[in-house]
């Protein structure tokens, strides 16, 4: 059973309830109308301000539109716009490339230029040869110094972008060996050795460019006849600089690329390869053809990391070699 108390007005008629509150509003009339008074003062202070802001809302768009009448640079969404359509433009660049490479991948002259070994020898020959003829002493006598503002950028150009991207590979993208420990303990070990797998041939490939760059404008500029022990060392370390970055591209880096697909082949069929900072094989451990696999990549990369190692070494060198000779400081 359930008991309920009636309080206050819940014990009134509601018409008892009515009559009180009329008797209440004939005898304080002024209540009323101060209330409604109130209620139309804040009416009349909320259309103040929303016009206010209106109006300031108005000013702000039509100093926008004015701005962008003076200056059409001045849109907001035209840096975007130009960054969309630089985008579109590079992809449609790099897909046209891909497809004259793939059409040029099919042809007989790349396979036997880049599928067999004849072509590396050849072009190590090559660069025996060039270094040679730059080295041969010729017969007159008379130097003559021809350097100019840009044959001496030129110099300084290839030479600090050498010294940059061995340094850069180095300690930031390469691997624990040369000391690069940034990726190597940021990124998973299969995605840091497809980053290494892209990069290896377009670093040595440059590099050796611009040691040869490098040595054959310092070589003019010192003919063989004009060397002294100190300028002799330099030649001679920039020349070694160069022939094992490019033996390096030519001989090591292609085997190391396939042991990399191989590895990471059976890798990922074992379900090993994602840790960071580490290498753990997991039940390849066991394996003898996954432990032949890593060992000769562990020799092949051992042996491009002492060449790597050798040539910044030359560099340096000759970095020391042009702070000496520097007279603006």
């Amino acid at each position: 059973m359930c008991v309920r108390t009636l309080v206050g007005n819940e014990t009134l008629n509601p018409m008892d309830i009515q009559r009180k509150q009329e008797q209440e509003e004939q005898q304080h009339p002024h209540r009323q109308q101060s209330g409604t008074s109130n209620n139309n003062k804040l009416l009349k202070a909320k259309e103040k301000y929303m016009k206010i802001h209106d109006e300031m809302i108005s000013r702000e768009l039509k100093v926008i539109e004015e701005r962008r009448n003076v200056d059409q640079f001045f849109s907001p969404d035209l840096a975007d716009d130009l960054l969309v359509a630089s985008t579109i433009k590079y992809n449609v660049f790099l897909n046209l490339l891909s497809r004259y490479y793939e059409a040029l991948q099919g042809s007989k002259i790349f396979k036997i230029l880049f599928y067999t070994a004849q072509p590396a020898h050849v072009i190590m020959i090559a660069a025996v040869l060039c270094v040679t003829s730059i080295l041969v002493p010729t017969t007159d006598k008379v130097h003559v110094n021809t350097s100019s503002r840009m044959t001496s950028f030129i110099y300084l150009t290839s030479f600090v972008m050498h010294f940059g991207a061995q340094v850069w590979m180095t300690f930031v993208s390469g691997k624990p060996s040369n000391f690069g420990l940034s990726l190597y303990f940021a990124l998973p070990r299969h995605t840091f050795g497809e980053v290494q797998r892209v990069l290896f041939p377009r670093y040595f490939t440059i590099n050796a460019c611009l040691s040869l760059i490098t040595l054959i404008i310092f070589v003019k500029h010192h003919p063989v006849y004009t060397w002294d022990t100190e300028v002799a060392i330099q030649v001679v370390g920039m020349s070694g600089a160069f022939f094992l970055e490019l033996l390096i591209r030519l001989y090591l880096t292609p085997p190391l690329l396939q042991l990399i697909v191989q590895k990471n082949a059976l890798e990922r069929a074992a379900g090993v390869g994602n840790e960071i900072g580490r290498h753990n094989p997991g039940p390849l451990k066991h394996c003898p053809h996954y432990l032949k696999i890593h060992n000769a990549f562990r020799r092949v990369h051992v042996c491009i990391a002492m060449g790597n190692m050798l040539t910044m070494a030359c560099t340096v060198l000759h970095l020391h070699y042009i702070a000496s000779k520097l007279c603006v400081l």
